[in-house]
């Protein structure tokens, strides 16, 4: 039998409507562009139905490109300093609040100490590597393959794009000591609930988790205590995790506190794992 690369096997053809436009693509560390370009992402292929045995033919293949990218990402990360991860939406404005305020928030963690590592892309998280590399701080952007975006923004001094999102979620686990999360989407709320996740069922120290933008995120809040927690379904001390601040001041003067006085803290021994 003839082993072939999954990812490379009749790829559908690139989108090329928009003309004068050169179309191009990251995928992984390699950067297509014209008739190179396919519509469809390497994630997408991993995890669409290929049949009943198609996967006795591919998916071996595919393990040794996942191996190799968590060894690039563990060889570039694992001198990083101190960091924090900061989330946040891809569509905030150069112009709005919230970018200023992540831009403040950014070199503030710099002049704290600590690297910055963000999705790498526009918006939120271009705010928060903005600030942190203006300050003289460690500016770095874990990137993702995605069909509609995105190249890594311009203030990202260490970069790295990732094909599959279970990797890139593993580096901000791993090198993060803390997560801010800016107001966003779908995929800010996926990496703060994970975070949470992670946390209450002890995956990973309890690292500190604040919300930025308090008129944004109180609701949310409001609704988990109101209904989650009490209906049950999440322990009394849960929403402790979380703590909501305006103030870039206080984020890291949050983040300091919980790093010398509460992650050694064991997690009450009558919490239920939910």
């Amino acid at each position: 039998m003839t082993s072939v690369d999954p990812d490379r096997q009749n790829p559908p053809p690139a989108d090329t409507s928009e003309e004068g436009k050169v179309h191009e693509r990251q995928r992984g560390p390699v950067r297509l562009r014209r008739d190179q370009v396919t519509a469809s992402t390497t994630d997408q292929r991993l995890l669409e139905d290929r049949g009943p045995s198609d996967w006795v033919h591919t998916d071996p293949w595919r393990v040794l490109r996942i191996q190799s990218e968590f060894v690039e990402g563990f060889g570039l990360l694992s001198e990083v300093p101190t960091a924090v991860s900061v989330f946040g939406s891809a569509r905030t404005p150069r112009d709005s609040p919230e970018y200023e305020l992540g831009v403040r928030i950014g070199a503030a963690l710099a002049d704290a100490g600590y690297a910055v590592i963000t999705g790498g892309g526009p918006g939120a998280m271009e705010a928060a590597n903005r600030g942190a590399q203006e300050a003289g701080g460690l500016s770095i952007g874990l990137g993702i393959e995605l069909p509609f975006e995105q190249r890594l923004n311009d203030w990202v001094d260490l970069g790295i794009n990732f094909r599959y999102f279970f990797v890139r979620k593993t580096m901000f686990v791993k090198y993060s000591q803390a997560f801010v999360i800016l107001p966003g989407g779908f995929g800010t709320m996926d990496e703060l609930f994970e975070a949470l996740t992670l946390i209450q069922t002890r995956k990973i120290t309890r690292f500190p988790v604040v919300l930025v933008g308090v008129s944004f995120w109180q609701g949310l809040v409001d609704w988990l205590r109101e209904k989650m927690q009490a209906d049950g379904r999440i322990s009394d001390g849960d929403l402790d995790l979380l703590y909501l601040t305006d103030d870039p001041d206080e984020v890291v003067a949050h983040i300091r506190d919980r790093h010398q006085h509460g992650l050694d803290d064991p997690p009450p021994p009558d919490a239920p794992l939910e």
